[in-house]
């Protein structure tokens, strides 16, 4: 579905600057009235229009403080990625990448904007399909949109609900056209239950299939709402929704892992609701994934064609795709990660070596497939652009690192018809959101918490048998992955299994922008975290015995227990919450 503009409906004041009652029936020049909007077209027009901020971009902010991958907020902050460029550049996000967090920073506020203007027009989109002014809807379509509507704004207060814990939910009904302090709801509330209905109200009128790409379906709705469960321990009830999508919603695992992670193969079998982007529509290239548009390599031979060098991987993630000789990740059996031994000694890299300079990739070191579908690193194949020439495509190595994110870079065969014709970085790969591998290893999650050892394995194991047989970035590479051995769950115990399990969605679901919401709901965030910070702001040692420098800026950084887990509310948004001089927004503990 493309992105379209809409304007806000907007209540007009009338003026006195005729003697003319006539005056006041003119119609403002670039703003849809109600009554031109008051049709099937019109309704569909605000539906469309609360669609279109689901990619995070086009409310007026910065698209990057709001965009769909989180990767600021769920990247950056989780151990998986560091902000990459130069130490000058976009000081917001460094502030957040080393949790130094301020509630005047720009992100934070952009991030709320962003999310508080999707649920105003899918609050908007609700109000006229159910208006007695549009005539030309059945009862059933009406009712679709609002499901539709419902959905969307689920997500949106999901999206609120994750960043600052303590948000307030506004509803259809809030609103007042004649009371502009309506909207100034309190946050002392918990809005999950708002969240669960909207979701769960969603998956009973919404259909299987939609067609057209991009909709809500009802199988997105009940994954969503599974979701929510999952993110507030019910995991007999997530359990329940998740075998139901699982086994009734005709959706599966692709055959090969990076289907999912490239435009030829947008909306797979595997897909339960993807952002939708374009290029080349008549659009500026906003309607292409805007929001990450710094996140490029920075030369001008490279995927983008040069710019910006944002959101590059760490050591540390590169480190957790080590295999040991059987397959398996090396992990221990403490499920917050600190007895995991995959990142005592570094994979070799090509940090401070020039591309003009010899080096030479040990590619006999066992590592899992996915790494090299994940990070370009140098030494291996990147897509189709050939080798990965390491130094020259990143901005600054010494401060960032010797990687780059990969998920998201078109094919350079598909330059052209991928990427929008005046800007490269405007690409049409989809960020799938929902997809049946969450489901899988959400159901691990479901069944290890419940005491279903064995079983969780076996979902985990369906993941691992993907990686196994699915195709390859480089066959020079030594790629081992391969399942649990039947029974190791359950031989190992409980915390062995659920740190298994977050593995399995690091693996997985790498640069992804999920992590550092994941390590907050599984509770482990101050210990592996702070592991992570003291590790990769040490000078690295790989398996030939290399020394280099890491992430010295990181030296000295904490997670804070009680404060990190959530980010501090916006202070403008504090401020404008005042009625009679009295805040109706508190901000979060230690902030």
């Amino acid at each position: 579905m493309k992105k379209i503009i809409i304007f806000s409906l907007l209540a007009i004041v009338g003026l006195n600057f005729s003697c003319s009652d006539s005056f006041f029936d003119i119609q403002p020049q670039g703003a849809a009235s109600l009554v031109s909007l008051s049709n099937k077209n019109g309704v569909n027009a605000l539906l469309i229009g609360a669609y279109s901020l689901v990619d995070g971009v086009g409310s007026g902010n910065v698209g990057r403080t709001s965009t769909a991958s989180n990767y600021v907020y769920g990247g950056i902050t989780s151990g998986d990625a560091v902000k990459g460029t130069d130490a000058g550049d976009q000081p917001e996000q460094t502030f957040i990448e080393t949790f130094n967090w301020l509630a005047d920073n720009s992100y934070f506020f952009g991030k709320w904007y962003g999310m508080y203007d999707g649920v105003a027009r899918a609050n908007e989109a609700m109000l006229l399909a159910q208006s007695a002014d549009v005539k030309d809807m059945t009862a059933a379509e009406k009712a679709q949109v609002v499901a539709e509507a419902k959905f969307l704004r689920g997500h949106f207060h999901f999206e609120a609900k994750k960043m600052w814990n303590k948000v307030p939910y506004i509803s259809e009904t809030v609103y007042k056209r004649d009371d502009p302090n309506s909207t100034k709801v309190p946050n002392t509330a918990d809005i999950w239950v708002n969240i669960e209905k909207d979701f769960s109200d969603a998956a009973a009128v919404l259909p299987a299939t939609q067609a057209q790409k991009g909709r809500a379906t009802k199988w997105a709705a009940m994954t969503y709402l599974a979701k929510a469960y999952m993110f507030q321990k019910k995991f007999a009830a997530a359990k329940t929704l998740l075998e139901d999508v699982y086994k009734n919603s005709g959706r599966k695992l692709v055959t090969n892992y990076h289907d999912n992670y490239r435009t030829a193969t947008n909306n797979n079998l595997e897909s339960i609701f993807e952002v939708q982007f374009s290029v080349n529509d008549g659009s500026t290239g906003n309607n292409g994934n805007a929001g990450d548009n710094l996140n490029w390599p920075y030369a001008g031979n490279s995927p983008g064609r040069g710019c910006c060098g944002f959101y590059l991987p760490s050591q540390n993630l590169v480190n957790a795709f080590k295999t040991t000789a059987e397959g398996l990740p090396m992990i221990g059996n403490k499920k917050d990660g600190t007895a995991d031994t995959y990142n005592n000694v570094d994979l070799p890299n090509d940090q401070g070596i020039k591309s003009d300079a010899a080096f030479n990739l040990n590619k006999s070191i066992p590592v899992d497939p996915r790494l090299d579908w994940t990070v370009g690193r140098r030494g291996v194949n990147f897509l189709d652009w050939g080798i990965m020439p390491g130094f020259n495509w990143i901005r600054d190595q010494t401060y960032s690192g010797p990687y780059i994110g990969k998920k998201w870079m078109y094919y350079l065969g598909e330059e052209g018809s991928t990427t929008h014709s005046t800007n490269r970085r405007a690409v049409n790969n989809n960020y799938r959101m929902l997809k049946m591998s969450s489901v899988i290893l959400w159901l691990a999650e479901c069944e290890a918490e419940l005491g279903n050892l064995a079983a969780a394995e076996t979902y985990v194991n369906m993941i691992r048998e993907r990686a196994k047989s699915g195709s390859v970035q480089d066959a020079t590479v030594n790629y081992v992955v391969n399942p649990y051995p039947a029974g190791t769950f359950v031989a190992q115990g409980k915390d062995y299994a659920l740190n298994a399990i977050y593995m399995e969605n690091r693996l997985e679901f790498a640069m992804e922008g999920h992590r550092f919401f994941d390590l907050v709901r599984w509770g482990i965030a101050a210990p592996y975290l702070n592991k992570y910070l003291a590790e990769e702001s040490k000078n690295g040692t790989d398996m030939s015995g290399r020394t280099y420098n890491k992430r010295a800026y990181l030296v000295g950084r904490t997670f804070t227990a009680g404060k990190n887990e959530y980010f501090p509310l916006p202070n403008d948004e504090i401020l404008n919450s005042q009625i009679d001089g009295k805040n109706t927004l508190t901000q979060n503990p230690g902030y």
